[in-house]
């Protein structure tokens, strides 16, 4: 019947007895027994249990994934999805799990339920799924919603915070600013977005998908969706940075007396009788005209461009190509506004990864945009935890740790790389050692010479690789293409 608790969700989890309860538990038709057990089950006065009744062990031998055996120092990416139950073992390490789980979690993050040998130490979490954080919806009409990152959920992420933005057909996120700098990538759609600055210039553009905007501090700006709807990425240069907390048209006249914004604006106060009661913040709008100039408004100060204009149509860049996939770097040599937002949009094909790198000046902040991958980030002097990401995953980073990202999925895994810097730039660990004198890497590496003198003296960015993941286990080399 439909509504009923059979037609719920099932999530793959535990069954059985667990911590003292056998469910299904019965029904009981009316109170009994007591709440509190009394001084008699105290240790010393109660019973001993028999210890062997109950075990921490499985019926039967564990189903391990392609991999599972190898020696955990190789750290092959394990495809826990390929088994109903995976269980926490890599190699001679870690032990079966029949206690309370959600099988699900593991299998999206199998390096740190069953993590790589070469983890060690304690690493500050560098992922956020937005999946998890609370979805603001829009004002009534179905007009969009807002999902957010910051360090409430991440809270080493103390550069950068972001957030996820749906707006309906012709809906608007209100007018409004904010005393972060907002920089942000179209997903899906097209918008229009206005704004005015404190030179007494204006600017009104149109965006699609793939292009990108940025606001300074203070600006204040509208963004409309059009006839199709828009999704966007927003990326604000402070950690703590609250969508909630953004300073609104609506609420500035609401929290206005009434003689004031008469005398402001030289009206008779019935002019303002119809205000709204409460904040839009995103609301459903009327049509805006398809041509442009019909919204253009001539500033005393003029329109801004050139150098000076907030957008950048990077949807029209043609992407830089090379062994194992595509990057476009986005910085304020092309994009000057944007005075410290350095961005790379990374391309990686299936057994290929983002090369071993570090950046020198800036935290980094990712979004995977599509396909899954991992990273194992470096962080000194002597710790290092692997971090599985999925679409729509916000990954963290801080400044000059070392990590790589790792294709581990069937299909092209696409990812935005962000740094609050004045350029993209990254150290190259394949490059550094490249350059760095060949004995001096033999003394401190012990490195065969083959490999030394394979080394690129200009950076790749990405590398090829074996799309069979586990490929060590079976003899096979990782590299293969």
């Amino acid at each position: 019947m439909y509504g009923s608790h059979t037609d719920r969700l099932k999530y793959g989890g535990n069954t059985g007895p667990v911590g003292g309860v056998t469910p299904p538990i019965p029904t009981a038709t009316a109170a009994s027994g007591s709440l509190y057990g009394g001084s008699s089950l105290l240790g010393g006065n109660a019973r001993l249990p028999d210890v062997d009744s109950d075990t921490a062990q499985l019926p039967e031998k564990p189903q391990l994934v392609n991999g599972q055996d190898a020696d955990a120092d190789l750290g092959l990416y394990l495809d826990l999805n390929s088994v109903d139950e995976p269980q926490p073992i890599r190699g001679d390490y870690g032990q079966v799990d029949p206690g309370p789980r959600t099988f699900q979690y593991e299998k999206l993050n199998p390096d740190l339920f069953a993590p790589p040998g070469t983890d060690a130490g304690s690493v500050p979490n560098a992922v956020w799924p937005l999946g998890l954080s609370h979805n603001r919806p829009g004002y009534r009409g179905r007009s969009g919603w807002a999902r957010q990152q910051n360090t409430d959920v991440l809270p080493n992420a103390k550069r950068m915070a972001g957030v996820d933005m749906k707006l309906a057909p012709n809906a608007y996120r209100e007018l409004h600013w904010h005393t972060a700098g907002e920089w942000a990538l179209v997903l899906k759609g097209c918008v229009r977005v206005a704004a005015i600055n404190d030179e007494n210039q204006s600017f009104t553009d149109d965006l699609c998908e793939g292009d990108v905007w940025f606001f300074p501090p203070g600006v204040p700006h509208s963004i409309q969706a059009f006839d199709k709807g828009v999704e966007f990425l927003l990326v604000f240069d402070e950690g703590d940075f609250d969508e909630n907390g953004t300073f609104l048209v609506s609420e500035m006249f609401a929290r206005t007396p009434r003689e004031v914004l008469s005398k402001n604006f030289q009206a008779d106060v019935d002019a303002f009788k119809d205000l709204p009661e409460g904040e839009l913040y995103i609301f459903n709008g009327t049509q805006q005209p398809k041509d442009i100039q019909q919204q253009n408004i001539t500033a005393p100060g003029g329109f801004l461009t050139g150098n000076g204009s907030y957008t950048y149509h990077w949807s029209q860049q043609e992407p830089y190509h090379v062994p194992g996939g595509s990057v476009k770097i986005l910085d304020p040599r092309t994009f000057p506004i944007a005075t410290m937002f350095s961005a790379a949009l990374v391309t990686v094909q299936p057994g290929a990864m983002r090369e071993m790198h570090w950046h020198t000046t800036s935290d980094e902040w990712d979004y995977f945009l599509q396909g899954s991958g991992r990273a194992t980030i470096y962080h000194a002097p002597s710790a290092g935890r692997t971090f599985d990401f999925t679409a729509g995953d916000v990954g963290y980073i801080s400044q000059a740790e070392a990590h790589y990202v790792e294709n581990t999925g069937t299909e092209d895994l696409v990812f935005l790389e962000v740094l609050q810097a004045p350029k993209f730039s990254d150290v190259s660990v394949a490059q550094w050692l490249a350059l760095t004198p060949k004995q001096t890497v033999k003394d401190h590496l012990k490195l065969p010479d083959k490999l030394i003198d394979s080394l690129p003296k200009e950076k790749t960015i990405l590398k090829v690789g074996n799309k069979n993941l586990t490929a060590l286990a079976g003899g096979g080399k990782a590299y293969e293409p």
